[in-house]
């Protein structure tokens, strides 16, 4: 298990990931968020193929107000089938690969695993489908991934991520999960069984 703590203080992320072969891995995922735009919970899954690309997302979002889900296919053609329970349409958001859903450093670990930004030096602008929270809007945008640093003795590295006026250093683990993503979450260190606090 994963959790990553807002550095607002104002929310939570906690996933289970399940590495697979390849670039391949699924994450199920909570978040909990408060604050002045008002409350919300979200819940996904993520399955992403061997090669690195988003094979489907599945999001349910929660205000006091309502709940709102979002299905998100990749087809063969690169193509998004989105279906939120009334409807599907079909998109090709620029030809993107990847999904990136608002507030959560799980979903910058995709382009940066896939891309083996943490291990080899590049610089990448990709289409992204951008699904918003919590109204899961999805939006096709434009992300700058360049590696900085690559793994270190410690078993860090440093990805620079850019959207429009936005930028942040990104740093990620030995597998390319992201562990602190300046003014967004850091991820927390799990206690060790019997240690105190």
């Amino acid at each position: 298990m994963l959790t990553w703590q807002a550095e607002d203080g104002h929310g939570l992320e906690g996933t289970r990931l399940l590495l697979g072969a390849g670039g391949g891995f699924r994450a199920l995922g909570r978040m909990v968020r408060t604050g002045p735009d008002g409350d919300y919970t979200a819940s996904y899954r993520l399955v992403v193929a061997d090669d690195g690309t988003v094979e489907r997302l599945s999001v349910t979002s929660a205000t006091a107000q309502r709940e709102r889900h979002l299905t998100l296919n990749r087809t063969e053609d690169g193509f998004w089938l989105l279906d939120t329970g009334s409807g599907g349409t079909r998109a090709p958001f620029g030809g993107a690969v990847d999904v990136d859903l608002a507030h959560s450093p799980m979903f910058n670990t995709v382009p940066i695993r896939r891309l083996g930004l943490h291990t080899g030096v590049g610089t990448h602008t990709l289409p992204m489908a951008f699904v918003t929270l919590p109204g899961l809007e999805v939006q096709e945008v434009e992300q700058v991934y360049e590696t900085v640093s690559v793994l270190d003795d410690a078993g860090a590295a440093c990805v620079a991520f850019r959207w429009d006026d936005f930028g942040a250093e990104l740093t990620v683990d030995a597998d390319g999960v992201v562990q602190r993503y300046p003014g967004v979450a850091a991820r927390l260190t799990p206690v060790a069984p019997g240690a105190t606090t």
